[in-house]
């Protein structure tokens, strides 16, 4: 089987009672692109549909000739990343410049994992930057403790309707908007087609469910002497959530019950029935067949990465920037290496995240969104407010919010979509309409200030004390179930 029909095979399903709950929450205006035939070939259909004058766009905002400054954190592109998008946040900084030639820009990338702490670190301080990039979990957390100001996309030249609404959702706090999506992302289920192959497996069916992913991982381990499944568990490291999350909320479980349709964010769920099935799975996986990386407690996706290419790893969940990755890091290989990545690249294939016992399928609805801080937490307490706002104008239009999106995620402007980047970026980038396709079926974290806590921490520990043997599976649930709801109650960790 092609790929493409792969694609169009594992694609067919869309989750309808999750686009219809998305469509709910924004009544007051149609949005650029109609949500409800979301689909590789909607999407296909409309890219190159609409041009846009990002600097004219702007202008409207803050004036092309405004003299001021603007200090901007936000996540960097590091280890990982495909060259792409480094070109591509290079000529991003370079137009801003160009187009803003009277606005001083000081910007710091910083690493996912560094950023939060960091930030953290300099509200206290109040040497925080002016405007600050986080990821889509990080948001609430600092709305909720009064460190960033209201901003909405009408207060940059746009509106709510442009924007997904299961994203807007993430930077509203207690009714108020604190920010704006620059993009939102879904992954999707990677395998080696020639593993499955030598392993007895159909090279072009994936695992339909997550015990099937036990039960392939074990026999590609028992048959190859490879890892079958790049099982991610690292503390404090946001790889960790994005990979388990799917797996328990597939499973039927969740932190709360965030995966329902309307969330009350009411009842802990982690030690439920479901919630222990799932952290069984990566025990059975880890501890009884030991047929993922043992380095799982300590790896993030960067590690599996380098496995994968080397064909010592047959499935993974990540995003179709990995292809490019996978061109990459082939220039640097020689002589047999090289010939074995080219094998393994031509036999990279892309699926749909396996569904649970009960059919339901999930993967995270992430993204990042950007935010203006108040003065008085800011580096010189003072904030350049047209300036910091051309730069947001900037960064979430429908130009550059794809084109920093590029390989690795989805414009948040869903006017991204329409463009003729979009066009180009469906022709260039493998497997991108696949992993387009799960955002029928994402699930946004709890827009909750304790979030960041709970996913990066409490999570990420209740795996590695399952998986070390620290605590049974059941103890690890209830462990987690119990630090989630001293947290919830204001008693911490």
């Amino acid at each position: 089987m092609t790929r493409s029909k792969v694609g169009a095979a594992v694609c067919g399903a869309v989750a309808t009672a999750f686009i219809t709950s998305l469509l709910s929450t924004s009544a007051l205006a149609a949005p650029p692109v109609d949500l409800s035939k979301w689909s590789p070939e909607y999407v296909k259909s409309v890219a190159g549909t609409k041009d846009f004058d990002t600097a004219a766009d702007c202008a409207k905002v803050t004036p092309l000739d405004y003299k001021g400054r603007v200090t901007l954190w936000y996540q960097g592109v590091f280890e990982g990343d495909p060259d792409i998008l480094r070109q591509n946040y290079k000529e991003f900084f370079e137009a801003f410049r160009a187009t803003y030639p009277n606005i001083v820009l000081e910007d710091q990338g910083i690493t996912y994992n560094d950023l939060l702490d960091k930030f953290r670190t300099a509200l206290l301080g109040n040497a925080a930057p002016m405007v600050v990039r986080l990821q889509i979990l990080g948001g609430t957390e600092f709305a909720a403790k009064g460190y960033l100001q209201p901003l909405k996309p009408e207060d940059i030249g746009y509106t709510s309707e442009d924007f997904w609404p299961g994203a807007m959702k993430a930077v509203t706090w207690d009714g108020v908007t604190y920010g704006v999506p620059t993009n939102n992302e879904t992954m999707g289920f990677i395998w080696n087609a020639d593993v499955f192959k030598r392993a007895g497996l159909d090279p072009e069916k994936p695992p339909a469910t997550w015990d099937e992913v036990v039960k392939y991982s074990k026999q590609i381990h028992d048959k190859l002497g490879i890892s079958g499944y790049g099982l991610v568990a690292r503390k404090n490291a946001g790889n960790t959530p994005y990979r388990f999350m799917p797996q328990l909320w597939a499973y039927g479980g969740g932190v709360f019950d965030e995966a329902s349709s309307d969330p009350t964010y009411k009842e802990v769920e982690l030690s439920s029935a479901q919630s222990k099935a799932a952290l069984q799975a990566s025990y059975d996986m880890y501890v009884r067949d030991k047929s993922v990386p043992v380095s799982a407690l300590t790896n993030q996706q960067a590690d599996n990465q380098p496995l994968f290419l080397a064909g010592q790893l047959g499935m993974m969940i990540s995003h179709p920037s990995d292809y490019n990755v996978m061109l990459d890091l082939q220039k640097k290989a020689t002589g047999a290496d090289a010939e074995k990545a080219q094998t393994v690249i031509d036999n990279m294939r892309y699926g749909l995240i396996p569904a649970g016992p009960d059919g339901k399928r999930a993967v995270v609805f992430g993204g990042s969104n950007i935010h203006i801080l108040k003065p008085e937490y800011v580096d010189g307490g003072k904030v350049d407010e047209p300036a910091a706002k051309a730069l947001i104008c900037m960064w979430t239009s429908p130009e550059w919010s794809l084109k920093l999106a590029w390989v690795g995620s989805n414009p948040g402007n869903l006017n991204g979509f329409l463009t003729k980047w979009m066009k180009t970026r469906l022709e260039t980038t493998p497997f991108l309409d696949v992993t387009t396709s799960m955002l029928p079926y994402g699930v946004p974290f709890p827009a909750l200030p304790e979030s960041p806590e709970i996913m990066n921490i409490i999570v990420p520990d209740m795996l590695q004390n399952a998986l070390t043997g620290a605590m049974t599976v059941d103890q690890s649930a209830d462990d987690a179930a119990k630090k989630v709801k001293d947290l919830m109650a204001g008693g911490g960790l």
